[in-house]
């Protein structure tokens, strides 16, 4: 697991930063105030640019199975410079309004899963 980025708690949002090795982007996650189906994401993840801001992704809340612990799936998707979408997680980690953004190498699933 690599940490990948760092967030703080904005109102009802999120802002922080991405940098892995081909990228540094500062990123937005906004509430969806549109959910219109269960499944839906809760937060679009935006790009703000110098001249313009971009959605990238989603994020949508989740609950660890053994922990307990609630944290933000994500998945960005539309930025040219990834192959694959990055699946990523945002969990608390500092004090007061401290998030750290996680990625894990998805591993392949065999049949029997």
């Amino acid at each position: 697991m690599a940490i990948i980025g760092k967030f703080t708690r904005d109102g009802a949002g999120y802002t922080g930063y991405i940098e892995t090795l081909a990228f540094k982007a500062q990123l937005t996650l906004e509430p969806n105030t549109n959910k219109k189906s269960e499944k839906a994401p809760d937060f679009r993840v935006v790009h703000v640019g110098e001249d313009f801001t971009s959605e990238i992704g989603a994020a949508w809340r989740k609950t660890g199975k053994t922990s307990g612990t609630e944290y933000l799936s994500l998945s960005i998707h539309d930025d040219p410079a990834l192959a694959v979408p990055i699946h990523c997680r945002l969990v608390k980690t500092g004090a007061e309004e401290g998030h750290t953004l996680f990625w894990e190498r998805q591993r392949e699933r065999s049949d029997q899963e």
